[in-house]
């Protein structure tokens, strides 16, 4: 099935003590080429985020108002594209593969959409595959997204999960690596 990626990577990387979180190397990869490795079958991929060097020719995009968090980002993502699915991934899901983003869109079924679980079983917003119209929908009912809930706004959609995987595990901290 034809999809978009839509890449958030515009996050402050605080907890990293301003280390660019989406440039961190682990295995000689940096955190943002493993999430583009992992997509590469898009029909069209945009980074939402500041230009940084990347192995494959992506768009660039910023979220208006910048640092407006990542629904705000998720939405000037989602202006790219025409895709009927739009895969959403953060950049910092360094164990997510090609294959499993092909379990994303093949779980949509009729559902709204299909996300990943990390290990611990969190549900993760920011590792599905959205049918396109629902997506656009809710981000469009709460209005100006800058700082609003990504799980508020998406809770009315028929999402279906995983199984936990450490594909859906995400790093936030430097402990995260560890894991």
């Amino acid at each position: 099935m034809e999809f978009d990626a839509v890449v958030l990577a515009g996050g402050g990387s605080t907890r990293f003590g301003g280390v660019d979180k989406a440039m961190l190397v682990l295995d000689g990869v940096s955190m943002l080429d493993r999430v583009l490795t992992a997509t590469a079958a898009a029909t069209s991929t945009v980074v939402v985020g500041p230009v940084r060097t990347t192995y494959r020719t992506v768009d660039w995009t910023v979220e208006d108002p910048p640092s407006g968090g990542p629904l705000a980002g998720l939405a000037a993502g989602l202006a790219h594209g025409t895709a009927p699915v739009v895969v959403v991934v953060s950049c910092d899901l360094p164990w997510i593969t090609a294959h499993d983003v092909a379990t994303l869109i093949d779980g949509l079924g009729e559902h709204d959409g299909c996300g990943l679980r990390d290990h611990s079983g969190q549900e993760q917003q920011l590792a599905t595959a959205y049918r396109r119209t629902a997506l656009a929908q809710a981000i469009q009912q709460v209005g100006d997204p800058r700082d609003k809930s990504v799980r508020r706004t998406l809770a009315g959609l028929d999402l279906v999960w995983t199984p936990p995987t450490r594909a859906g595990d995400d790093v936030d901290t430097w402990s995260d690596l560890d894991n």
